[in-house]
């Protein structure tokens, strides 16, 4: 691995104390005598049209009175409000219009229009502050296999320690997620808005492109680089594929993942063709899900990022291990989860999945009943008996179990990792290990495969003596099925992000899944 991939994986994970990403500019926290309006009583049927139990119960707690009396923490919310967009959010899903024009009027509201104002700004500043903290919208409604734990925001607490103790600033800062990569989508987000409007044409080429070699194509692949800033703007543009638009084409392959041989086919022409907002698009979609993930990172963890086939191991926040990996192809995705590793299991056996059984093998069987037999898998029936492929009843194909036996050539290769999730999924090793060498490795059914698994079951075993590399290869030799402990805790961030930026470029990934551009819609609906 190459000095800056190695950096941008390292950046990716680390949760670390943020500076603050609001830009209040010279507001600070209101004082105990920064106030400058009156305390009134709120009618509780006012409450009825937000139907909002938050609001309901926050209120309640205060007597039911309006409480933004300070015009400093009035003009912080707006303020903070308006700069959401810094963030993927949208200033109008929380009426900014409407909360600027009577902020300007303040002074000329009657009593009744104040306490609408008050009461319009709670609900506001609490759903703004709720998006940030957990995202505007909730994964579990979105997608079947996203199984993530949301943290719920108090905002009752939030909102009374704001106003009581003056630290309005403080409490929004709170709610801000504090992981890396946040932060670097952020930076990601300033980046691309500092570009021009695009006006780069389309490249429309069937050719792969080879150093030094002449295509028409190159004309409009050299001004795509150049307004992406791989290019330096030189000499006028030609159709050659001269030396430093060779170099500038492997950088843009590195920060997308691909292969940087400068080869210019599919893959490169693709994310080459990706214009500037569907690019931001991109970025405000990934800030959404990070603001779905977890706030705070165990001690020790792997993490697995889908869409760069990568796997981390992170110890007391410093990178011990990283590993390629296959994850599930796009009709059987890699579910997104949060866990706890549990044990280690050496020469596993493998159980046919029904999806598998049903799309892969049951076909070949149909036409061949010494299919399953040439794969070392066997055909066992309710007893647990093991029958002659030839007694199989075809028409009954799920009354019977199809297990591999252990063993080198095995589906799951000769070590699985096993961690409690209602998907049956695991990290395992592979009977196809060339498949790590391929740029595309969303193949598998689900499950993660794994680079050399065995380093990382050592690792995790944490027993240099009493499971040193050479003790691992003689329990894998020994063809037996065991089941190990892991004892040292280890949490499992198995999740999705396509995009960031490192030291001030831009940085993506191919959206595998195809999520991207209708997590955008979404957000903006």
């Amino acid at each position: 691995m190459n000095k800056l991939s190695f950096l941008i994986i390292f950046m990716a994970f680390v949760s670390c104390k943020k500076d603050s990403i609001i830009n209040i500019d010279s507001l600070t926290d209101s004082k105990k005598n920064d106030k400058d309006g009156s305390i009134l009583a709120i009618d509780t049927l006012l409450y009825a049209p937000f139907k909002s139990k938050i609001l309901n119960e926050f209120y309640n707690s205060k007597d039911n009175e309006t409480v933004w009396q300070s015009e400093n923490n009035r003009k912080i919310i707006i303020k903070t409000i308006k700069n959401c967009e810094t963030e993927g959010l949208n200033p109008d899903d929380y009426n900014i219009t409407k909360l600027s024009e009577l902020e300007k009027k303040f002074s000329d509201l009657d009593e009744s229009e104040q306490i609408n104002y008050d009461l319009l700004l709670t609900y506001n500043f609490q759903k703004y502050l709720t998006h940030l903290h957990n995202g505007k919208l909730n994964p579990r409604k979105i997608y079947n296999n996203w199984d993530l734990h949301i943290n719920e925001l108090d905002i009752k607490t939030i909102l009374n320690n704001a106003i009581e103790k003056d630290s309005l600033i403080h409490e929004i800062e709170k709610c801000q997620p504090k992981a890396l990569t946040y932060q670097k989508l952020i930076k990601a987000l300033q980046i691309i808005n500092k570009f021009p409007d695009e006006q780069t044409p389309l490249i429309v080429t069937e050719d792969k492109i080879y150093h030094n070699k002449k295509n028409i194509a190159v004309i409009n692949i050299k001004k795509k680089l150049r307004y992406w800033k791989d290019l330096k703007a030189k000499d006028s543009i030609t159709s050659t594929y001269d030396d430093d638009t060779f170099e500038a084409v492997k950088k843009f392959q590195t920060r997308h993942g691909l292969i940087s041989d400068g080869i210019i086919g599919k893959s490169t022409i693709t994310a080459l063709n990706f214009t500037k907002e569907e690019r931001k698009n991109q970025i405000i979609a990934n800030l959404e899900r990070w603001r779905w993930f977890s706030k705070s990172f165990a001690e020790n963890y792997l993490l697995i990022n889908i869409p760069n086939y990568s796997l981390n191991v992170i110890e007391k926040q410093k990178i011990t291990m990283n590993k390629r990996i296959v994850v599930g192809k796009i009709n059987r995705k890699t579910p997104i989860l949060t866990s706890i590793l549990q044990t280690v299991v050496f020469n596993p056996t493998w159980t046919v999945p029904p999806t598998i059984l049903k799309e892969d093998l049951l076909p070949e069987m149909i036409k061949n009943r010494n299919t399953l037999k040439n794969k070392g898998i066997g055909i066992y029936d309710s007893k647990n008996k093991e029958i002659d492929p030839l007694d199989w009843n075809e028409k009954r194909p799920r009354g019977y179990r199809y297990i591999q036996k252990p063993g080198y050539y095995n589906s799951l290769g000769v070590v699985k990792i096993n961690f409690p999730n209602k998907h049956s999924v695991y990290l395992h090793d592979t009977n196809h290990r060339n498949l790590f060498e391929r740029n595309n490795r969303s193949l598998s059914s689900g499950c993660v495969r794994i680079e050399k698994p065995l380093e990382l079951a050592q690792l995790l075993l944490d027993n240099p003596v009493q499971y040193s590399k050479e003790k691992i290869d003689s329990i894998v030799a020994t063809r037996e099925t065991l089941f190990i402990g892991i004892k040292k805790r280890y949490a499992i961030y198995q999740w999705y992000w396509t995009a960031w930026s490192e030291n001030d470029e831009l940085i993506f990934r191919d959206d595998i899944y195809k999520l991207d551009a209708d997590l955008y819609k979404q957000l903006r609906n």
